[in-house]
């Protein structure tokens, strides 16, 4: 049996970026710098690129079918506001491309069980109570790297919670080339975020900002109109000491490394240079600086994403034509896989 070359595992694939985004509702500052605008600065380098909602992991727990509707349309909204061209872009949600799921069958039949039960979101998110959590929860690792290789992406953002899910990727891929003595599913690389896109609450600088946190003083929705963002920065929880000069000062700092880094991120600058500018003075000054450079870059996709929302039909015409590019380019890569397989009629 062939093995594909461990030397140059992606020669012969065309760069191709894929990643996906769940639509469980209330975008974040934390989506937005940590997943979105990479997007489009990926879009931006000329990339073939394809962003998906993917709602079919949405439901591994249970969602209202409202909210999961409403969400998937704002999420859409919010990739096209920050900037990704659907027409530069394919855009789509997941369930409009039945191949994802054809392949994950695959790949549940690929990937081993050993595998799955060692995944650190499958311990955290099922808990003491794994007999009642669902299937889907369970295998959904396998789905996601059917989303990535039925389109053969070869790079994939990802924040560090996802890293050991795209190694299962790889794995699963390996495994399928060796099964079957072909070189026909790409080792896909991760493109991990950096630390001034890692965002976390503004309430507790040692947690990620999450949209299920309780308190909404925790975290800027992409929704927030200005004054609401200007509010939140100005009570974001600090310390009583000025701003360091130097990245070294921030180690101990959990929640002024959180806001440096937000400036940082917002600003397009290094921390190094955040500090340069705003090293010893009080966040009484800094804050003020945040909150006003936040406005400026969130205020217009807020109000663009609340212009789409009043407009269903235009992001359902998006989505339509982004499903038809997707299986365009999904739907050959899953036959040959089924030929592979040794599906009669593929």
């Amino acid at each position: 049996m062939r093995r594909m070359s461990q030397a140059d595992p992606l020669a012969g694939f065309t760069p191709r970026v894929f990643s996906g985004v769940q639509p469980s509702g209330g975008l974040t500052l934390g989506n937005y710098l940590g997943a979105i605008k990479r997007f489009v600065e990926m879009q931006e380098q000329g990339l073939e690129t394809i962003y998906c909602m993917v709602d079919l992991h949405a439901i591994t727990v249970w969602q209202d079918p409202a909210k999961l509707s409403h969400a998937t349309r704002e999420l859409c909204a919010g990739f096209i506001a920050a900037g990704i061209d659907p027409e530069r872009s394919i855009l789509f949600n997941q369930s409009r491309v039945p191949e994802h799921a054809q392949l994950a069958w695959i790949f549940n039949c690929v990937a081993r069980m050993g595998w799955m039960k060692r995944m650190t979101q499958w311990k955290d998110k099922a808990g003491k109570n794994q007999e009642e959590a669902s299937l889907g929860l369970f295998a959904y690792p396998a789905l996601m790297a059917a989303d990535i290789l039925v389109y053969h992406a070869t790079h994939v953002p990802v924040g560090e919670d996802q890293t050991q899910h795209l190694e299962l990727t790889r794995d699963i891929a390996a495994k399928f080339n060796h099964d079957y003595g072909v070189e026909f599913f790409p080792l896909t690389e991760s493109v991990i975020e950096g630390a001034a896109t890692r965002v976390m609450s503004l309430r507790d600088g040692t947690r990620k900002m999450s949209k299920s946190d309780p308190s909404d003083m925790s975290r800027i929705n992409m929704t927030d109109d200005a004054d609401t963002i200007a509010q939140k920065i100005r009570k974001a929880r600090t310390d009583p000491e000025p701003l360091p000069s130097d990245h070294a000062g921030l180690a101990e700092r959990a929640e002024a490394r959180n806001l440096v880094n937000i400036y940082a991120a917002l600003a397009e600058m290094e921390v190094e240079q955040v500090l340069a500018e705003h090293g010893g003075k009080q966040f009484s000054a800094f804050k003020p600086a945040l909150a006003e450079l936040a406005v400026e870059t969130l205020a217009p996709v807020s109000a663009e994403m609340a212009r789409l929302m009043e407009a269903p039909g235009e992001i359902d015409a998006i989505l339509d034509r982004g499903t038809e590019r997707a299986r365009a380019i999904a739907a050959p890569i899953l036959k040959r896989t089924y030929e592979i397989v040794g599906m009669v009629g593929a």
